[in-house]
């Protein structure tokens, strides 16, 4: 089924919200295929409307840094942008490091032996040496995330979109705890580590695929769709990303791929245009029609990924803070969106810095010297800059 949002366009309206719906998004594809893009396009969506929502990425690449336009983020919680409507996207990279420290502090009460051992560069030693311990940090810290309460009990995101890795390797990102189980039968570890579990494969996770109407995009998507589902794991949608709109009809390229440029040629002097322009125009539309003819053909293949679709137009990168919106307003209206998040805001978010854009980036100050991430007050305005 393919599921459209509306055209591109400003979108300030409330969506309306399930109770059975995801609270974390993971939005993963193939190398290229722009998949943080799509993640920030969708954590922008999810904002509409007055909503709080958490964008977290773990590769150390700083993506949303760079499509917010705003300072690289450390280990702590900031504003990326405010969303017509008073919502507002906020980012967080975690630091496997950190992440250590701070799990170290919260269930061990061990912050003074985490910062000795920082300084001797153990830390950096064991995450480094053990990739599976890394990624048993980053999804602990975004259950955690997922999950935190604001100052009144009620959530304090609405919803969280991860930028995860890409689909060649999110299997084991997501199954790195199993291992940790496996290995520690009991304790806050064991336990700590079967919570993450349970909340990866419940219907409270989404993962969404990205990919482009070509052929080795989307015979891997079709199989990281079938091995995770086979797995355990919700699949939430497919993302096309650079969608190319239908503009060759039929009769205007012949069997062969080739376009009759002297039928074009007289096509364009009748039209009062110089018919010397007949031999490149012939060449673009043959070329247009062949990657056409692609497209059609992957989306055929692309239909056996039986979830919703989700397909964002071509725009040229980098894309820009103002294109983000045109991106998300392909979200905003579609299944994927209109039933996206649970429960009300834990508190009001801040009005949008101009009612003429419907995405601002804030003013940014420099950023402090990374620690460990806190929680931000209910309010927000400790996690954002000032």
């Amino acid at each position: 089924m393919t599921v459209r949002g509306r055209g591109v366009g400003h979108y300030s309206g409330s969506v309306r919200l399930s109770q059975s719906s995801p609270r974390l998004h993971i939005v993963t594809g193939k190398g290229g295929t722009g998949k943080t893009t799509a993640a920030a396009a969708l954590a922008t969506a999810l904002a509409a409307g007055g909503h709080r929502v958490l964008a977290i990425e773990v590769e150390g690449r700083q993506g949303f840094a760079q499509l917010y336009g705003v300072p690289p983020l450390p280990y702590d919680e900031r504003r990326l942008a405010v969303v017509a409507g008073g919502g507002e996207v906020m980012g967080l990279a975690i630091d496997p490091e950190l992440a250590l420290l701070e799990y170290l502090e919260l269930f061990y009460n061990l912050k003074r032996a985490g910062r000795l051992l920082q300084r001797m560069g153990a830390i950096d030693f064991v995450t480094t040496l053990a990739p599976g311990l890394r990624d048993v940090l980053l999804t602990g810290k975004i259950k955690e995330a997922a999950n935190r309460a604001g100052g009144n009990g009620r959530p304090r995101y609405h919803a969280v979109v991860l930028d995860a890795p890409p689909t060649g390797r999110v299997r084991q990102f997501l199954d790195a705890t199993k291992e940790v189980v496996n290995l520690t039968k009991a304790g806050p570890i064991s336990r700590q580590s079967a919570g993450v579990i349970d909340f990866l494969h419940s219907d409270r996770t989404a993962i969404h695929l990205v990919t482009l109407l070509e052929e080795m995009p989307v015979q891997e998507t079709v199989d990281a769709a079938v091995d995770l589902a086979a797995a355990g794991y919700r699949i939430g949608s497919v993302i096309v990303n650079r969608a190319r709109p239908v503009l060759v009809r039929p009769g205007q390229v012949g069997p062969d791929g080739r376009v009759d440029a002297a039928a074009l040629a007289r096509g364009l002097t009748a039209a009062r245009v110089d018919a010397r322009l007949a031999s490149p125009l012939a060449a673009q539309l043959a070329d247009y029609a062949a990657r056409q003819a692609t497209q059609s053909a992957a989306a055929d293949m692309l239909a056996a990924v039986d979830v919703p679709r989700v397909e964002l137009p071509y725009l040229n990168p980098p894309v820009e803070l103002s294109e983000l919106a045109d991106l998300a307003a392909h979200f905003v209206g579609t299944a994927l969106v209109g039933t996206a998040l649970v429960g009300e805001a834990s508190g009001p978010a801040p009005r949008p810095a101009s009612a003429s854009r419907t995405v601002s980036a804030p003013a940014q100050t420099p950023a402090p010297k990374q620690t460990p991430a806190r929680t931000p007050a209910d309010n927000g305005t400790s996690a954002a800059p000032s």
